[in-house]
């Protein structure tokens, strides 16, 4: 037995740090979580989870608007900004208590408050010294907030759920899909929404066939885009925010959602009296084992700034705790991750882009279908789908899959498997259509 409180220490009870507590534990050693603020991590709390619910709850405003076309009377629909809001609060709520239910479950003993690494295998929470075998970071990332004059006054992801009123008017700085989500969201509850950012490109990154379409159809809907602009300050005046921009123009608004990107959650955590070691970006430099340049310190997840995806971060603890403490020794794939965008129309994608594949193969096939969905046609609404396939030339092997459209995410998941597998564009013919679906289209392109 260790002399050791503890065989293992995680540092985060999120995505990845809930599931390598419980899978080590599943292993017989002895787990303790230390957790600053809620069981669940980002995703549960403050993220994923709850954002997919305001984006349900955006989309009935379209939904009730089409039902007439579907022979449905619809009089006197209002909206409640504070019976959603709550409604998702109070499900987060449960959400959290399921977590801590796992936790507790399989012997984990949960420490609440701030962790600092003291030593190689000391971690003090709240003033409590815990000795353990093994460290393990799991802290996440948090939202980036610009360094300008006024920055306070914008609010971040983390606060947009506890809006206590709908604003008239919203700017959202960014265009990842952080910014492009909310502002589908928004826009659909009845915000002035714009959104704002320095380059001209929205959804860096993606297939640009992808990026461009949910562009022409947000600007249809009638969302507000500033793009190839600098924001140098903003500025708090009784009417509310004055957005200052770099050509001298302005903007009035009256919230400011700030949607840069993420960053690793590095600091308090003792890691340079340690000498833990951090990469180019800032996040915690590991190898393929997720082990820092200490032994007996790994890090997982958004910490380590790979790829910010809750599913990669929760692989991750799952690998490390196998590796560590099982007789299972795997390592996460990271090909063809499946990514997915919420905005409205949502967008899904799994593999090479176009550009990508191009320069990994050279000769490449390229498959596309553009149509109006169904349901579009009947509500009389002109938005097109668009779904793409990206084949390698010389194998037949589909690399790539894109689409933007209605239930996008949903559909992706399933070709996943096929890009994941390898499968050959021939394959994905000779699978027989399931009719009337919009999911058909994949197997219909010549």
């Amino acid at each position: 037995m260790s002399s050791h409180d503890f065989d293992l220490l995680v540092i985060g009870a999120g995505s990845g740090g809930v599931r390598a507590s419980r899978i080590a534990a599943g292993h017989g050693v002895r787990v303790a979580v230390a957790e600053e603020y809620r069981v669940g991590g980002t995703c549960v709390i403050r993220g994923c989870v709850p954002k997919k619910l305001l984006v349900y709850g955006s989309h009935f405003a379209e939904d009730l608007e089409d039902a007439r076309r579907f022979g449905w009377q619809i009089e006197g629909k209002t909206f409640d900004w504070a019976v959603l809001r709550d409604n998702v609060a109070a499900e987060v709520d449960r959400l959290n208590g399921l977590y801590q239910n796992t936790l507790d479950n399989n012997q984990v003993t949960t420490l609440l408050g701030h962790a600092r690494i003291i030593d190689t295998h000391t971690v003090e929470v709240e003033g409590q010294r815990h000795t353990a075998g093994t460290i393990l970071i799991a802290s996440g990332a948090r939202p980036f907030t610009p360094d300008i004059p006024g920055a306070e006054y914008g609010i971040t992801s983390n606060d947009v759920f506890h809006l206590p009123t709908l604003p008239r008017r919203m700017v959202i700085a960014g265009a990842g899909y952080i910014a492009t989500e909310f502002a589908g969201v928004f826009h659909e509850l009845g915000v002035d929404v714009s959104l704002i950012n320095r380059s001209e490109t929205i959804l860096r990154g993606w297939e640009p066939a992808l990026s461009d379409r949910l562009l022409q159809i947000s600007m249809a809907k009638g969302l507000n885009f500033k793009l190839n602009c600098r924001l140098e300050r903003v500025e708090k005046t009784e009417a509310g925010l004055v957005l200052h921009f770099a050509d001298g123009k302005t903007m009035e608004t009256d919230v400011v959602l700030w949607a840069l990107g993420r960053v690793p959650n590095v600091e308090g955590l003792g890691l340079e009296d340690v000498g833990v070691a951090l990469n180019e970006k800032g996040a915690i430099a590991v190898d393929a084992d997720n082990r820092t340049n200490v032994p007996s310190i790994f890090a997982v997840g958004d910490v380590t700034d790979r790829v910010q995806l809750t599913p990669v971060a929760i692989r991750e603890g799952h690998s490390f705790a196998d590796r560590q403490f099982g007789e299972k020794n795997w390592h996460v794939d990271y090909n063809a991750i499946p990514s997915a965008v919420f905005s409205n129309p949502p967008l899904g994608s799994v593999g090479m882009t176009e550009a990508q594949a191009r320069n990994a193969y050279g000769q490449v096939k390229i498959y596309t279908s553009d149509f109006r969905p169904m349901k579009n046609v009947l509500a009389g609404r002109n938005e097109r789908a668009l779904y793409k396939l990206v084949v390698d030339a010389s194998s037949d092997r589909v690399v790539g899959a894109h689409m933007i459209g209605p239930d996008a995410p949903e559909i992706l998941q399933a070709v996943a498997i096929a890009v994941k597998a390898g499968l050959t564009k021939a394959q994905f013919d000779d699978t027989m259509a399931l009719h009337p679906t919009m999911s058909e289209e994949l197997v219909l392109m010549r």
